[in-house]
């Protein structure tokens, strides 16, 4: 099958008007919204906590962490999506790869726990 330029006609042009939604969004909002400035609006918000120091001081890495780990394991969740839809066509060795796979996460998991990564107090 040979494609032309012409076949992605359609594609590029979903891609203009949502670029074009988008755009046309944005201004309308900002053309008919309020815009009542007052000190209080003005000043930085972070999640409603006033600012006492330095925006730069540094913090636990178990922030990082957590959301690394969260990532991982997301992720691995992911993989399993595609063996469930396929389930009946992989047979006995699906099955056999999938607990392997599951076994591979708890023994990460459980390696996690052992090097306590989740435990906040120190």
């Amino acid at each position: 099958m040979n494609s032309s330029p012409i076949d992605y006609l359609p594609i590029v042009i979903m891609f203009i008007v949502a670029a074009g939604f988008v755009a046309f969004t944005m201004f309308l909002t900002h053309a008919i919204g309020p815009k009542r400035k007052t000190k209080i609006k003005l000043n930085t918000f972070e999640c409603g906590i006033e600012s006492k120091e330095n925006a730069w001081m540094p913090f636990s890495i178990k922030y990082f962490l957590v959301a690394i780990l969260f990532v991982l394991f997301d992720i691995e969740v992911i993989f399993m999506y595609p063996w469930a839809v396929n389930f009946k066509e992989l047979g006995w060795l699906g099955i056999v790869e999938m607990f392997s796979f599951v076994a591979l996460l708890l023994i990460g998991f459980y390696y996690m726990i052992a090097k306590k990564a989740l435990v906040w107090e120190d």
